[in-house]
């Protein structure tokens, strides 16, 4: 298990590196369009009649764009809000693609959002219990609880993947139907998009194989 674990780790490291990559090959290829981040991002939005969806300059640096439903705020890079390359185009249309869910009510992102508390105690909860059962020769008990607080953390994390998905389909649809992107930019749009997506799969690999990993270690001290 801790051999699959490892592993793991190596997909998302590789995972994040193939993201870093695409999306700096991407900047040196201009689309045609010429349209900046930010202005595709607009375009789509009141596309869907989404006017009241604020898009900002996001200070945190390069790939720190996000998406920010209770603000209903979009929130880019610098790299994304004024590049015209095809991964800023990639990047903010996927970005959109969050709101546009929040939009429609995405059955799965209405989920995420209601798990969003019940992940956060589990994240922050769970390694103490584990490792305090690890330690204690009686701590069967604090690992069972351990383990239910970091199944919600799992559960999260695997609500995320088609919520990612979903926003990068929506995302290369919206430029196509638009016209913002040529049909032989398609590829690299799409290139950019599954790696990000790749990142999501990776992580969550992790944290399942790492679930599993403490139930059976639980199982054993309760034999």
């Amino acid at each position: 298990m801790d051999f699959l674990i490892l592993i793991a780790f190596g997909l998302a490291m590789w995972a994040q590196t193939k993201v870093q990559g695409n999306f700096k090959k991407g900047s040196k290829i201009q689309a045609s369009s010429r349209m900046t981040g930010v202005e595709v991002a607009r375009r789509i939005l009141d596309s869907e009649g989404l006017s009241d969806v604020r898009i900002e300059l996001s200070r945190r640096g390069t790939l720190s764009d996000h998406y920010d439903p209770t603000a209903k705020v979009i929130r880019l890079s610098e790299p994304v809000y004024r590049g015209n390359s095809i991964a800023s185009l990639s990047v903010a249309a996927h970005e959109v693609g969050h709101a546009l869910q929040h939009a429609n009510h995405y059955s799965m992102l209405v989920l995420r959002h209601k798990l969003v508390p019940f992940a956060n105690i589990g994240s922050q909860l769970a390694p103490f219990l584990l490792i305090a059962g690890f330690l204690l020769q009686q701590g069967a008990m604090l690992i069972g609880i351990g383990i239910i607080l970091f199944s919600a953390a799992v559960l999260f994390q695997l609500v995320t993947l088609p919520v990612e998905f979903d926003a990068s389909k929506r995302a290369k649809n919206k430029l196509i139907e638009l016209g913002m992107i040529t049909n032989q930019e398609e590829r690299g749009v799409s290139k950019v998009l599954n790696a990000a997506a790749l990142t999501y799969v990776a992580s969550t690999l992790i944290a399942v194989l790492e679930l599993i990993k403490y139930i059976m270690i639980f199982r054993q001290r309760q034999n």
